[in-house]
């Protein structure tokens, strides 16, 4: 895979301490991608009965699904990084213009995650018209990444 794409980005968040070096693994990103599947069946169970959970899931499966992709090149976010340097090495590497258009739903999908996750006196409950969007997003994130890791192409950084 050309470094050409998004390098800068993934140099300055690992220059400021988001992302660091780690064993390149094609089996964790498979493990990875298992668990994000499996986090999708598990989400689509609860949309009606607890709506919050079935979106809460569908986010870990797309933050999964994108982290998987980070594990062939011996990246990994930090806790300094968080969910947010994934988003961002993501979408560095795999969005934009010329990239693929699944990924942009993950920083909607993270904030909302965050409200529910912490949310003050007006934060709104998620309905099952919410959760089932997040299921939708993240299976095309899901999707989109499972395409480029069967690529092949995913090198150490």
């Amino acid at each position: 895979m050309s470094w050409g794409r998004g390098k800068d980005d993934i140099v300055a968040l690992l220059g400021n301490g988001e992302l660091e070096r780690v064993q390149p693994s094609t089996a964790l990103g498979e493990r990875m991608l298992a668990e994000a599947e499996g986090h999708l069946k598990s989400a689509r169970l609860l949309v009606q009965s607890d709506p919050i959970a079935a979106y809460l899931l569908a986010y870990d499966a797309a933050r999964k699904a994108s982290a998987a992709l980070l594990a062939p090149q011996g990246l990994r976010a930090t806790s300094r990084g968080g969910h947010i340097a994934i988003q961002d090495a993501v979408r560095a590497q795999f969005s934009g213009d010329r990239g693929l258009p699944a990924f942009r739903a993950f920083p909607r999908l993270r904030r909302t995650r965050n409200d529910f996750e912490y949310p003050d006196i007006d934060t709104p409950g998620s309905s099952p018209e919410d959760a089932a969007a997040a299921i939708e997003d993240a299976e095309a994130i899901f999707k989109a990444a499972s395409s480029v890791f069967a690529t092949g192409k995913l090198e150490p950084f």
